[in-house]
This record gives structure tokens, C-alpha cells and sequence, in this order.
């Protein structure tokens, strides 16, 4: 009884090393605390401090002059779903730790009791006591340590990956908010003129200088420039929500943005240039070859777990008549139906699909890169079209002007000259705020940041 009381006492204090559970209730409390954005000094630190294969440290001081680096680091920093991302490595770390623990050894304990037989015998109570272990799993151990750590660092490429993304979305909706901000001053622009034009028209009506069709005109183009005011600006509160959003702030947080002076023109490296290496520059193709690395491992191990399982015991005995033994044992599987072939199978067709995945994303990779070089060459063309427009327009508007006030031009052709004009002017707006949206698509394409625009 004293050595089974021993075997209790040693399984207990090899427990009592084990992890203990601790409970995490998913509460309204712990999401807003987990949703709490920081001050603006820890945001300073962090953001000072990001350490990321494309972003570079920013300094921060609030966001009253946000810009967009700027917002693409603090995108990073705080939108909540990169946390559920980022909670991949973890898992991943788990993976290769788990990857690299041996197999228990398996203690066996049994113990008799002799009882009948004749009353002249001396018996005592025999036991048995074993320590086996499965040393297969140490051929197959390299193998899986291997590939652990290769899908670590796949995980990680691909957490730095998403997070890229997400950045320069943030930094897109900084654009894309200063863009729509223009339209709005340009529309409010208009409105003043058109509020100030619609006094003296009425004025001169009372005076008899102007006719009652030049009042209605008048009226009709002040009308017309209330409503893309008000269209303007809905527009742009639903940008700033979007780019609340994009951040991971708070709808209802005030952020005010830098002056931005839009480009009419990129200064681009040559194609060539951008798809020369893109294989070892984008973060994706990146870890879709780490992952691929992962995968050559697992099959390898699959391959290696074709030897057939081996374990090895001790044991010791003592019979009724108190005679001990010492010995060994070796057990060993005999792979006449399971060879391990179910899995070697599925793994190879995994790193068959893989393999089909990296080059279609590949393939992908340098199709985003020409098509976004086309689209930015077809975009500057047409914005210097427009942008010649917008002159010629301008001219004519202040020559329809200087005629109706001679008699020479009606109230209704130089309003549709001035709406022509406006509309000239916002399709320019547009069109550079599609400038920089590709311009931000080719530096995702490309996986790297372009130099600055040409002003």
C-alpha cells in the first residue's frame, strides 16, 4: 500500500504544475473598456514608437490637424479589428509550442493479492511497475517544429499585411474627406455669389433695370446652388463617419483633418521598377510562401510518421513468492493497412492548392500594378482636359457677364455658363480625388510607399 500511496503523491505534484482557468466574461463593461480609446500622450508614445515592415513612426499631437500618415498609423493602432487579427499570433505560438512537446511517458502501477491455494505457503502481495514511452514522435519532431514555425511567421506577415490595408484605407478616407471638403467650399463659394447676385437682380427690378425673367433666373440659380450645398454637405458628414470608422473611433468624435493640396499629377517609378521583386516586397506573397513552407514541413512529416510506431518500457516485478524481476519491453506496429497514406495524400494535395493559391496571387499581384498604372495615366489625361476646360469656362463666364450687363447676353445663358463652370470644376475635384485613390492603390499593389506628387 506504501507504494501505491508513493505513485498518488507523484501524480499529484506533477499536476500540480498545470495551468488553472480563469474566467473572462464577455460583458458590456469589458467591450467598452476594450473599445476606450487611449489619451493622446499614449497615442503620441505608440505612435512615435510602431514598429511595422512598411509604416514609419509619426508624431501625433491630436486630432485637430490630423494628416494622413498620421492616420494611417493611428488606423493601426486602434481599429478594433485588427485585435481579433492580431490574436492570430498568439495561437500561432501556441502552435509551436505544441509542436515541440514530447509525448508523456505512461507510468503503470499494479499490485495482487494472493489469496486460496495452500495454507503452508508464504506468499505476499505481488505488484507490477512499468514506465513505457512512444519514441516515434521524436523522428516526426523536426518536421513539426518546422512547420510551426514557419506558419508563425506565415501569421505574422499576414497580420502585417492586414494591417498595411487597413492603414492606407485610413489614409485614402483623409483624402477622400479633403477632396469632398473642396466641393463644399466651392459649392458654399458659389451659393455666396449666387446670394449676392440674386440681391442686386432683385434691386435692380425694383429700379427697373432688370425684367422679371432676370429675377427668375436668378432665383432658379440660387435655388440650384442651395441644393448642391446641402448635397455637399451630406457628403461630407458621411465621409467624416467613414473615416471615424476607418480609424476606430468613436461616430461622434470631431476630427479635423490638415489642409491638403490635392495633386494633378503623380511622379510614378517605371513599371518595371515596381514589379521588379514585388514577390519579395508584398506582404502577402510573403506569407503565402512561409505558409507554403509550412506546408512542405507538415507533408514531411507525414512522410516520416510512415515508420511504424515503437515504444519502449521498463518494468519491475515482484510475484507472490517475493522474487523480483528487472526487465524491457519493445513494442512495435506492424504497417500492413495503415501506412499514414490517408494523410500524406491530404497533405499533398494541400500544398498542391498552396502552390496554385501563391501563383494566382501572384498573377493578381502584378495585374493590380498595370491596371492601376493605366488607370492613373487615363486619369491625369482626362484631369488635364478638364483643367483646360475649367480656364476656357472661366473666361467665358466673365465674358457672358460683361455682356448681359450691356443688354448684349439673356439672364439664362450666362447662369448655364456659370453652371457649366461649377460643374467643370467639380469634376476636377473628383477626378483628383480619384488620383490619389489609385495613386494609394498602387502603393498597396505595389507593397511599398510611391514618392511624393509632382505640385
Amino acid at each position: 500500500m506504501s507504494r501505491s500511496f508513493s505513485l498518488v503523491a507523484a501524480l499529484v505534484f506533477a499536476l500540480s504544475g498545470c495551468k488553472s482557468y480563469s474566467p473572462k466574461p464577455l460583458t458590456s463593461d469589458a467591450v467598452n473598456a476594450r473599445l476606450k480609446v487611449p489619451s493622446n500622450d499614449a497615442l503620441r508614445e505608440q505612435a512615435s514608437r510602431i514598429d511595422h515592415p512598411l509604416l514609419k513612426p509619426t508624431e501625433f499631437t491630436s486630432f485637430n490637424k490630423l494628416t494622413p500618415d498620421q492616420a494611417a498609423v493611428l488606423a493601426v493602432l486602434l481599429n478594433p479589428s485588427l485585435r481579433a487579427i492580431r490574436d492570430e499570433h498568439n495561437s500561432a505560438e501556441a502552435q509551436v509550442l505544441t509542436a515541440g512537446i514530447l509525448p508523456n511517458p505512461q507510468l503503470s502501477f499494479g499490485e495482487d493479492f494472493p489469496y486460496g491455494g495452500s495454507s503452508d505457503a508464504k506468499t505476499i502481495n505481488a505488484y507490477t511497475l512499468g514506465l513505457s514511452w512512444d519514441v516515434t514522435q521524436l523522428i516526426t519532431r523536426d518536421a513539426r517544429m518546422r512547420a510551426a514555425k514557419a506558419k508563425s511567421a506565415s501569421v505574422n506577415l499576414d497580420i502585417a499585411w492586414q494591417e498595411w490595408q487597413i492603414a492606407q484605407a485610413a489614409k485614402t478616407a483623409v483624402y477622400d474627406l479633403a477632396a469632398l471638403q473642396k466641393q463644399l467650399q466651392l459649392a458654399e463659394d458659389i451659393k455666396a455669389r449666387m446670394d449676392e447676385n440674386l440681391r442686386l437682380t432683385r434691386a435692380g427690378a425694383k429700379s427697373g433695370a432688370k425684367t422679371t425673367l432676370d429675377v427668375a433666373a436668378a432665383e432658379a440659380a440660387d435655388q440650384d446652388a442651395y441644393i448642391t450645398v446641402a448635397s455637399a454637405s451630406r457628403d461630407v458628414e458621411h465621409q467624416k463617419l467613414l473615416l471615424n470608422r476607418a480609424l476606430g473611433l468613436p461616430a461622434e468624435t470631431d476630427v479635423q483633418i490638415e489642409a491638403i493640396d490635392l495633386s494633378t499629377r503623380l511622379n510614378l517609378p517605371d513599371r518595371r521598377e515596381l514589379l521588379e521583386k514585388l514577390e519579395a516586397r508584398r506582404l502577402d506573397l510573403l506569407a503565402l510562401r512561409r505558409g507554403y513552407e509550412s506546408q512542405e514541413q507538415t507533408l514531411r512529416a507525414q512522410v516520416l510518421a510512415q515508420f511504424p510506431k515503437i515504444g519502449l518500457g521498463f518494468n519491475k516485478d515482484r510475484d507472490a513468492e517475493n522474487i523480483e524481476t528487472l526487465g524491457f519491453g519493445v513494442t512495435v506496429d506492424i504497417p500492413l493497412f495503415d501506412r499514414n497514406q490517408g494523410a500524406i495524400t491530404t497533405e499533398t494535395a494541400t500544398r498542391q492548392r498552396l502552390f496554385d493559391e501563391y501563383v494566382n496571387r501572384v498573377f493578381q499581384a502584378r495585374s493590380d500594378v498595370a491596371a492601376a498604372f493605366s488607370e492613373i495615366a487615363q486619369i491625369e489625361t482626362e484631369l488635364s482636359a478638364e483643367m483646360n476646360a475649367v480656364e476656357s469656362l472661366k473666361k467665358l463666364v466673365e465674358t457672358y457677364r460683361i455682356a448681359r450687363e450691356s443688354g448684349y447676353v439673356d439672364a439664362l445663358s450666362y447662369y448655364s455658363a456659370i453652371g457649366n463652370l461649377e460643374q467643370k470644376q467639380i469634376n476636377v475635384l473628383k477626378l483628383q480625388r480619384d488620383l490619389i485613390d489609385n495613386r494609394i492603390a498602387l502603393e498597396i499593389a505595389a507593397g511599398r510607399y510611391l514618392p511624393d506628387t509632382i505640385p
